[in-house]
């Protein structure tokens, strides 16, 4: 069968988010599922098979990190829709039914994508005992997210804080369902950003996330309260980075990126 990588929220190869996508005729068991996400060892890979006309949507879909099956993946449905796009199994708007709903992708004539996902909710909570210290840089902030994301997003002091974490990968792993959004103001919006951020994973098998789609259903509202703006432009990315463009629209937010595909070949098993 064919299986890709595909860079997304990238619009050259070697950057953005790398996710595996193969499309398929049914799931197989989950197993096999997993152990294909663990072969291929990047942040998700997504498996997509194409449901019967009629229905809420078209195509199935579900992601996995090489240890588990997450709730809800951006860059992975990102990368589903532009491999759909690219070898014309889809046109214009393609409907996902995933753990979290369905999701809606909308392709630009420019091979762009737009995603459609419901916006997170955001709880003020007290920092966990030992956070701090583990981001090692104070906390200005820290929100809870929703149920499908799990994570807690941090804001920190300034852009330069947050490209300099250093984590302690292995306490920030017992400290949220998910993992820890870090994030700040830009630096200088003349750079073509308004916020930045970093995504750490560890407790479902991923260290850094290089630029992860979910996380800003929860930056969006965050940085949309405190900039007065609805539509938004994220740089997300330690040693890889990549752009999200955000756009509030009240319960969902609308994701837009680009993706490049870097590997197209054949699977064995």
């Amino acid at each position: 069968m064919r299986i890709r990588i595909v860079d997304a929220f990238a619009d050259r190869p070697f950057s953005g988010n790398p996710a595996g996508v193969l499309l398929l005729d049914a799931f197989p068991d989950d197993s096999w599922l997993l152990r294909v996400a663990a072969e291929v060892n990047h942040s998700e890979t997504a498996f997509a098979h194409p449901l019967p006309p009629g229905g809420e949507a078209d195509w199935a879909l579900r992601w996995f990190t090489p240890v588990t099956e997450v709730d809800m993946c951006g860059h992975a449905t990102l990368a589903t829709a532009h491999v759909l796009h690219t070898t014309g199994r889809a046109t214009g708007t393609v409907r996902f039914a995933a753990r979290c709903g369905v999701l809606t992708t909308t392709a630009a004539e420019d091979g762009s994508v737009t995603m459609d996902f419901p916006t997170s909710t955001l709880t003020p909570v007290a920092a966990p005992a030992g956070l701090a210290e583990a981001l090692g840089t104070e906390l200005v902030s820290v929100h809870d997210t929703a149920a499908h994301i799990g994570d807690l997003l941090v804001e920190v002091r300034d852009e330069a804080v947050v490209r300099g974490l250093a984590p302690d990968l292995a306490v920030l792993g017992g400290l949220s369902e998910r993992g820890v959004i870090a994030t700040a103001r830009a630096a200088d919006p003349a750079a073509g950003h308004d916020f930045v951020s970093r995504c750490f994973f560890p407790r479902v098998g991923i260290d850094e996330d290089p630029v992860t789609g979910s996380a800003h259903t929860a930056l969006a509202p965050f940085w949309s309260a405190r900039l007065g703006r609805d539509d938004l432009t994220g740089l997300q990315g330690g040693a890889r980075t990549g752009v999200v463009r955000t756009a509030l629209r009240g319960d969902r937010t609308l994701l837009t990126g680009r993706a490049v595909t870097v590997i197209d070949g054949e699977l064995h098993a």
